[in-house]
């Protein structure tokens, strides 16, 4: 499937600061960049780098003595997604994981699994199937965190999500990996343009890690899983971030969107039409991709 994603940000800066940006679509095993542009005005120096062991694409750039800045993406990208049948997915016991699962096992700064370890037993910790617990999980927090924007800020973390039973969607994704870490599934955070997205903004959601793949959960239902164009991956969203800011720069205004091309069609998948099937947004070699 075929996605334009753009993102237009705008911002006044007080003194020379500089800007660390991760707003460009991954490269990665389920997604491919067609074209993308990238623009500052007026122009500033800036460098792109990948984190080692990482996919994320950050932007690095230095304001100067530039007063406002305005920051432009562009980008077509082909996604592909895998249904899988939960039957297929079983409980994989930390002694066979894959490296590279296990720290999205620990807690972190925003999903203090450690914290809500006796909640998530007690909610769902005689469920047997990993997926099943998961989707529990996911219609758990649903029915039981109100969507509500402005309700929180860049401090609210899932523990504080659990007591105040409001927040956005980067609330309920930290919520969603707090639980599922507490239960011994590795959880990480995805951030992205997803399509079918009211308002338009950037989007947060989680992966989870069962039968040795990484499954994309949703619990705000608000975009169809497989009309997401991931762009940041971590343990929080603190390491997902669209701008971290070093010296003193506001955002004034923000524009985010993403269509689908023009010669594609579209079917969404959400959690109703999936029943007890999962979707991976990452390509795996013995399963034909979905488009």
């Amino acid at each position: 499937m075929r996605f334009l994603v753009s993102g237009h940000l705008e911002y006044t800066v007080a003194f020379p600061s500089t800007l660390i940006l991760n707003i460009h679509a991954q490269r990665n095993s389920g997604q491919t960049i067609l074209d993308e542009k990238f623009e500052v005005t007026p122009y500033v120096k800036f460098e792109e780098f990948v984190l080692e062991n990482a996919s994320s694409r950050f932007v690095r750039l230095e304001t100067g003595k530039k007063k406002a800045l305005t920051i432009d993406y562009h980008a077509t990208v082909e996604c592909t997604h895998e249904v899988i049948s939960a039957s297929k997915l079983d409980f994989t016991p930390v002694a066979e994981m894959d490296r590279k699962a296990i720290p999205y096992l620990f807690p972190s700064r925003y999903c203090q699994s450690d914290r809500l370890g006796r909640l998530a037993w007690d909610l769902f910790g005689k469920i047997p199937n990993p997926y099943e617990k998961v989707i529990a999980i996911v219609d758990w927090i649903h029915a039981n965190v109100e969507y509500l924007r402005g309700s929180t800020n860049s401090e609210t973390s899932a523990y504080d999500t659990v007591t105040q039973r409001t927040g956005v969607c980067r609330d309920f994704a930290h919520l969603g990996i707090s639980l599922c870490r507490a239960l011994n599934i590795p959880s990480r955070y995805f951030s992205g343009y997803a399509y079918h997205l009211q308002p338009p903004d950037f989007h947060a959601c989680f992966e989870s890690y069962i039968g040795g793949r990484w499954l994309v959960f949703d619990a705000t239902r608000l975009a169809p899983l497989n009309g997401l164009v991931r762009i940041g991956t971590g343990r929080d969203a603190a390491d997902a971030a669209v701008a971290s800011c070093f010296g003193r720069v506001e955002l004034v205004s923000m524009q985010v969107d993403c269509q689908l091309a023009p010669d594609q069609k579209f079917t969404p998948l959400e959690r109703k039409q999936l029943g007890r099937k999962g979707i991976s947004l990452e390509a795996h070699s013995n399963v034909t991709p979905t488009n």
